[in-house]
């Protein structure tokens, strides 16, 4: 479709877009032709029709999917108008002759299993397969074993169909299935090895209604079940054609199977995902004819790239109610087709004259323009599309592969229908590279803007070694938003993750005291979530500690560290019998009822050095560990480290003699009893990002989970409360754990400078990289598509390591000493101080584009380590005893330019 370039105007309320020319006749439906049984179609005429209803034109079968405009006629006449494509889908030549290969549409009286005669006749002539008898169609999808290495699997009753499968775990291969003319659709799998696990489920376009994906199965091979013929041909019956989301997915118990592919012998330690895991959807697949991309956005107040505003990462009122969308690319170009489309499903209707989609960029007038502008084309109430074959930065040429699709779609909401609250709201700007999916991006320039300039702050591919968090790394910045950088859903976040995300982030929000949300008074109680808290607790809410998904700021000297975790025991280490194993200041009945209040009672400091102190209001502990509440960013994709990954890093008897030993912590699963490698907190006592959310819930916020479902507390104690089990649902627990899991990691900065480049090398060379491990490929077995076999970047190796009597206290945890502490990740590490510290200056008042950055600017709050001590990064490093002395001592011996760049490369991170 071409369209005209048209500045995007301030909250504009009605855009102009001009259809010119329309070449896009018969795409789709050219690319899926099938003969097609027409016995029975009637010819198509001018008419009303239903969603679903079959006709005939031209000798051709065309099935409604959009009842009204399929009534429409004229433009909307199929094979003929040039619109029809919209409202119809080619289901193929008509051949009568089919009838006589075709099921019978009645019900048999067998009953033994059917299967339908097809499946024969398509399967590998080299097959001895042997159909069981029937006379009747099938209506399911399954598998038929053909041999010891060999299966093929079938779909009936669909006009197309993809396979998605793995093999042990191995890469995702998307495939379309033979289609044949009684529109059973076939596909065989052949050389798999023998006890394989391939794990499969299908997406399925029925001849009636709208595609969907079925649930996640498994099979070993090439068995049959127990209960199955014993011939060497069985049919397997999967599902019944049930409309099943695409996250809906069969789990699986078995802790045995294998975990990723390794040979570093994991002990007694149970890996958390396996090749029996049940795997979310992937984002992007080959559906033969196209690349089909998929994920989710949320509603923007204003464009990525007005600095000037700084309204673009943060979140408006109501942000979980109806103001996510999922949103599908459909690259036909990719596959030698000539068009891309985009699907988009929204929560709520969206404004008649301002469902837009811009593509495009061009950034001339303003720093939000695009030349392909326009409202999407509506089918009902909450799906939208927009179709084209044409660059218009590039003269209106016909799209190609390699072509920079930068795109932003906007939510302006239907007012009549919302609910309440604003219903203007811009999207994520995204970037699509053509025939390769979407991208993290990074910017031409970062310069004031100028009017009337093209391609100001234009988009450029993220260069992958700066793919910190792999491939749905968070792009650049370009909003001036400093403190918002740790708030983000990773890039490109999959389909139906986008609702979870801002659920649970709205629950990590919530006083679970008053159920108020923390951002606004406009956001109302969340009333399911009042007094879950307690009775004692540390802080109400998630972000009450983390701040901004940051690190708490270092309290000052005398107030109480209700931002911090102050973990305790007796002289043997036990919980304490009058406290529990967490101090909890806080209670419902006021500060006095709880368990006393900690605070810093000073610093000492020496050579620059300086070590907190602390004044406990009841009497200290015996042993104790006082902890500040780190950064949250990057977990989904640390729990998915394969287990033999880090375990081949250990060195805990340091074999190699280099004075780096690197132990693996080992903790019991709260809920199988298990032994799981612990990875989550800073002695690595938790084993998954679910564990660490419940085990806060418990201990800092006084809320019962079904994993720990029992209070923290001592067994001198009577105060404790909540003996009743559970008080947080799965499902909200689920969507928290989701919301920490896909927070986005920010892409490298300044990757190209050299003084980062050459930090990198000094990195290096002085021994860091040691224990900061640079690089990890995660699972191809986690549930996550968002952080299933990603490259990533965290440095860190998940170690306990001992890091000398200076970073000691005399509370150990786990298998891990007091001396012991898990290796800190480092990326995101350069923005913390912007995060935690906020930011502060006025509103952007006039929304003139000046400069590079609005009137906020950082006002950094900087710490590191356990307790907050190291003010900067040097400082940190200098800290580094024990196992990490060798390194601190070469870093104290580089020149002052060596250790300015070592500091700003990991600033980079």
């Amino acid at each position: 479709m071409l369209q005209i370039s048209i500045p995007h105007k301030l909250f504009a309320r009605k855009r102009l877009v001009l259809s010119a020319l329309t070449v896009l006749t018969g795409i789709f439906g050219s690319a899926l032709a099938q003969a097609y049984n027409c016995s029975g179609v009637a010819q198509y005429a001018a008419g009303t029709y239903a969603t679903g209803q079959v006709a005939k034109n031209n000798n051709r079968a065309y099935q409604c999917t959009v009842g009204g405009w399929c009534s429409i006629g004229g433009p909307y006449e199929p094979g003929v108008g040039w619109a029809w494509t919209n409202a119809w889908t080619d289901l193929g030549a008509c051949d009568t002759a089919a009838s006589s290969v075709a099921p019978s549409s009645k019900s048999s009286s067998s009953s033994k299993s059917s299967v339908s005669s097809v499946v024969v006749a398509s399967s590998s002539k080299s097959s001895t397969l042997v159909a069981s008898s029937s006379s009747t169609a099938a209506t399911g999808t399954g598998y038929t074993v053909i041999n010891s290495s060999t299966v093929q699997f079938y779909v009936n009753n669909a006009s197309w169909v993809d396979i998605h499968y793995t093999v042990n775990g191995g890469g995702q291969q998307n495939v379309r299935m033979t289609h044949n003319a009684d529109n059973t659709n076939v596909y065989t799998l052949s050389a798999i090895p023998a006890g394989a696990v391939v794990v499969y489920n299908f997406t399925v376009g029925p001849l009636v209604g709208g595609a969907y994906d079925t649930a996640s199965a498994q099979l070993t091979c090439c068995n049959a079940p127990a209960s199955s013929s014993s011939k060497s041909s069985t049919p397997v019956s999967v599902s019944s054609s049930s409309k099943l989301s695409s996250a809906t997915s069969v789990s699986s118990k078995s802790s045995v199977a294998a975990s990723s592919t390794s040979s570093v012998a994991l002990g007694n330690i149970v890996p958390l995902f396996n090749s029996g895991t049940a795997l979310e959807p992937v984002i992007q697949f080959d559906r033969g004819d196209a690349l089909v991309t998929r994920f989710t956005d949320r509603a923007r107040d204003r464009h990525a790239k007005e600095n000037h505003f700084q309204l673009h990462d943060h979140y408006l009122p109501f942000y979980w109610e109806n103001r996510t969308a999922q949103i599908e690319i459909v690259d036909t170009i990719a596959k030698g087709g000539t068009t891309i489309r985009m699907n988009v499903t929204t929560l709520n209707k969206l404004d008649d004259l301002q469902a837009e989609n811009r593509w495009w960029y061009v950034g001339n007038n303003t720093l939000a323009e695009f030349c392909g502008n326009g409202v999407m084309n509506v089918i009902d109430t909450t799906h939208y599309w927009k179709e084209s074959n044409n660059n218009c930065r590039e003269s209106f040429r016909q799209i190609k592969i390699g072509d920079k699709l930068e795109f932003e779609i906007s939510q302006f909401m239907d007012a009549a229908t919302l609910p309440r609250g604003r219903n203007h709201y811009y999207g994520s700007t995204f970037l699509y590279i053509v025939g390769k999916g979407l991208v993290p991006w990074d910017v031409t320039d970062m310069n004031p803007f100028v009017g009337g300039k093209t391609y100001q702050r234009d988009s450029i591919e993220m260069p992958a070694s700066a793919l910190v968090g792999g491939i749905h790394s968070l792009n650049r910045q370009t909003s001036a938003e400093p403190a918002d950088h740790f708030m983000q859903m990773a890039y490109g976040t999959g389909y139906n993750n986008g609702q979870p995300f801002v659920l649970g982030r709205r629950l990590a929000h919530t006083e679970f005291t008053t159920g108020k949300h923390d951002e606004s008074d406009e956001n109302g109680i969340f009333d399911e979530m009042v007094g879950k808290a307690g009775p004692n607790y540390v802080n109400s809410s998630c972000v009450q500690c983390h701040n901004r998904n940051g690190r708490a700021p270092v309290a000052a000297i005398g107030e109480p560290l209700t931002k911090w975790v102050i973990k305790v025991g007796d002289g043997a280490g036990n919980p304490s019998p009058s406290i529990g194993r967490v101090l909890q200041p806080q209670n419902v009945n006021g500060s006095g009822s709880g368990e006393g209040n900690v605070s810093i009672s000073s610093f000492t400091e020496s050579n620059g050095l300086r070590k907190p102190n602390f004044a406990f209001e009841r009497g200290a502990p015996a042993q104790f560990s006082a902890r500040i509440a780190p950064q949250l960013v990057g977990m989904g994709l640390l729990e998915a480290i394969p287990e033999s990954a880090v375990l081949a890093l250990a060195d805990e008897n340091d074999a190699n003699g280099d004075g780096i030993s690197g132990k693996a912590q080992k903790i019991t699963d709260p809920v199988t009893g298990e032994v799981r490698l612990g990875r989550f907190g800073y002695k690595a006592a938790a084993t998954s990002v679910r564990h660490q959310v419940a085990a806060a819930l418990n201990t800092d916020m006084g809320v019962m989970t079904s994993v720990l479902p029992k209070p923290d507390c001592g067994s001198a104690q009577s105060n404790c409360g909540n003996t009743a089990g559970s008080e947080l649902s799965d499902t909200h627990l689920a969507n928290l754990v989701k919301y920490i899991s896909l927070l986005g990691v920010r892409s490298q900065r300044d990757y190209n400078d050299a003084q980062v480049i050459q930090g990198k090398s000094v990195f290096t060379a002085t021994g860091c990289a040691a224990c900061h491990t640079e690089t990890f490929t995660t699972s191809a077995f986690a549930p996550l598509t968002e952080v299933r076999s990603q490259v990533i970047h965290p440095y860190t190796d998940l170690l306990l390591h001992d890091m000398g009597a200076g970073l000691a206290d005399n509370l150990g945890e786990g298998s891990a000493t007091g001396s012991e502490w898990r290796t800190a990740p480092l990326w995101s590490v350069g923005l913390s101080p912007c995060v935690t510290g906020g930011v502060t200056g006025p509103d952007n008042t006039d929304g003139l584009p000046y400069g590079v950055d609005g009137h906020k600017v950082c006002a950094p709050n900087a710490n590191y380590l356990h307790d907050g001590r190291a003010r900067t990064i040097d400082e940190a490093i200098r800290w580094h005893g024990g196992e990490g002395l060798k390194a601190e001592q070469k870093y104290e011996a580089l020149s002052a330019a060596d250790k300015a760049a070592l500091v700003k490369f990991v600033n980079s991170l």
